[in-house]
């Protein structure tokens, strides 16, 4: 959890000590493993979002209050204003 966080962070320092850590903890073969995993769900979930695949309504329900509270409810009305350009 705390790599994939720190991917994201995109804070050098701190990816480097949690890469290490990771490395002890699972060897080579799992570091990289798991950053093909950080990758490529990165990959995946913008192909997504750039191709407006729409989120499940089970999805939608359950995930409310977490999307209200980071803000990503936002993208869609930021994207249509975009579209007007």
């Amino acid at each position: 959890m705390r790599f994939g966080e720190t991917v994201l962070a995109s804070e050098n320092d701190r990816l480097s000590e949690t890469r290490q850590a990771l490395l002890d903890a699972i060897g080579a073969q799992g570091l990289v493993d798991a950053a093909g995993v950080a990758g490529l769900f990165n990959a995946i979930d913008r192909v997504a979002d750039s191709t407006g695949t729409p989120l499940e309504d089970w999805k939608a329900s359950s995930t409310a209050d977490f999307r209200a509270e980071i803000g990503i409810d936002a993208f869609a009305s930021q994207r249509a204003l975009l579209d007007e350009v």
